[in-house]
């Protein structure tokens, strides 16, 4: 399927300029409006991963969009300059979910978008933005997130209504099973459809090829594993086709 993709820019009420990358099926024509998947990127920002990502969301008939959370486009390969910018974000996760919910207005305002029929997918930081979104009561049906960080906001109450699909790293050192398990208590207590794939032999970071030379740069504990990263996307796009009309 052919695509089309152009910067989606969000103003913050005080000037910050949110740059985002967007993809469209060439044939989502105003009359008849795609399903719309988010896309949280890793924590370097809107970098060739989640580019690539929202390309083949869009061949595979989704309009999506990567969100620049950081603003003015900014991204990096290196760990420290990664985790100061996650952190100054983190600092104040009010801002971070009124820039989300920006985006998402924007996103959902394009003619080719179906406001009504709204997903996300989060990638490590992202994933820990978009399962945010949902427990402040975005309007997202489907949740998927991928080697994501699961810690809550603030824990998750009758506002979630999305369903989640987690894909999570046998041996993913950053994200321990005991949060995993954390986070099926906070699921269970609201009654959240929700469902965790664990990847034997996937480290943290396994679906982005980029994840060996991260490590290597950054001394981190990361990997690119290809069967988990095939095989949690095709589980993603069951999930999304599933919950998305």
């Amino acid at each position: 399927m052919s695509i089309k993709t152009f910067e989606l820019i969000s103003t913050t009420e005080n000037g910050v300029q949110l740059i985002s990358y967007v993809a469209l099926p060439e044939n989502a024509a105003d009359d008849k409006p795609v399903a719309g998947i988010l896309v949280a990127p890793e924590w370097w920002g809107v970098v060739e991963h989640p580019k690539s990502i929202t390309e083949r969301l869009a061949k595979a008939g989704y309009a999506a969009v990567a969100m620049d959370v950081y603003g003015e486009g900014k991204l990096t390969s290196d760990a420290a300059q990664a985790n100061m910018w996650m952190e100054q974000v983190l600092a104040d996760q009010d801002m971070l979910m009124a820039r989300c919910r920006l985006i998402l207005n924007d996103f959902s305002d394009q003619l080719a978008v179906d406001g009504d029929n709204l997903a996300a997918i989060g990638f490590c930081f992202g994933g820990k933005v978009v399962l945010d979104m949902a427990r402040e009561g975005m309007p997202l049906k489907a949740v998927a997130t991928f080697h994501g960080n699961l810690s809550p906001k603030q824990p998750a109450d009758s506002k979630f209504a999305a369903k989640v699909l987690v894909a999570h790293g046998g041996d993913d050192s950053m994200v321990t099973m005991d949060a995993v398990e954390s986070f099926k208590k906070e699921m269970d207590a609201v009654d959240v459809d929700y469902t965790i794939g664990v990847y034997d032999n996937a480290k943290h970071g396994f679906t982005n090829p980029q994840a060996d030379a991260r490590a290597a740069e950054n001394n981190a504990d990361l990997g690119y594993n290809e069967n988990a990263a095939k095989q949690s996307w095709d589980n993603m796009l069951a999930f999304m086709k599933a919950n998305l009309g």
